[in-house]
């Protein structure tokens, strides 16, 4: 953020919880769409699945609201100033494989994505590393859905984080996460009691 002089904390939060409720609008924000929202799409597919769209696919269903010499310039500019490091440790890749050492069903899944994706607009976050914070959020939903505090030897063994490293780990008013977690096909998992617990020992 130091180097970013065009935007502050509040206005990082304000961007990824508007980013984060238009993806995940049924219209997927499509009347707003850029082209540097068609680029990202291409660049992540071709990055991540092995199926990638064309080009004229990106143009078509963003009804034409930008050309194909558009989408490649866009491309250029992305991958250079990204300096084509594409690939960053994120929350979602540990989030897997500890979801998977805690052994998880569907609703601790949603719980546990829930609160990572909180973390997501609050600055402070960054702080952690991604690992913890994932760590963190499959230990707080677990507590949330159980009414006590669980974390395995396994869950343990596979974050190399204790119980008491994740209690040490430290929301605003940023709506865009809630209401989306606040559907059915996230199953309510923003309507979860919260572990109250687990402040309880902190202070």
């Amino acid at each position: 953020m130091a180097q970013q002089f065009d935007i502050n904390e509040r206005m990082r939060g304000i961007l990824i919880d508007w980013l984060i409720e238009i993806l995940s609008s049924p219209t997927g924000g499509e009347e707003e769409t850029p082209a540097c929202w068609g680029t990202a799409m291409l660049l992540a597919c071709k990055y991540e699945e092995v199926s990638v769209p064309v080009v004229e696919d990106l143009i078509l269903i963003s009804d034409k609201a930008y050309s194909r010499k558009e989408v490649l310039d866009m491309e250029k500019l992305m991958v250079n100033t990204l300096q084509f490091n594409l690939s960053v440790p994120t929350q979602y890749v540990f989030m897997r494989r500890f979801l998977k050492a805690a052994q998880s069903d569907k609703k601790l899944e949603l719980l546990s994505f829930f609160i990572i994706e909180l973390c997501l607009v609050e600055y402070e976050m960054l702080k952690f590393p991604p690992s913890l914070l994932a760590a963190a959020a499959v230990f707080t939903a677990q507590c949330a859905l159980t009414g006590y505090k669980k974390w395995s030897k396994t869950s343990e063994r596979h974050t190399h984080y204790s119980e008491d490293q994740l209690l040490r780990s430290g929301t605003g008013k940023l709506t865009g996460v809630h209401r989306k977690y606040s559907t059915s096909k996230y199953g309510y998992a923003a309507k979860s009691e919260p572990a109250h617990f687990l402040l309880a020992d902190r202070f």
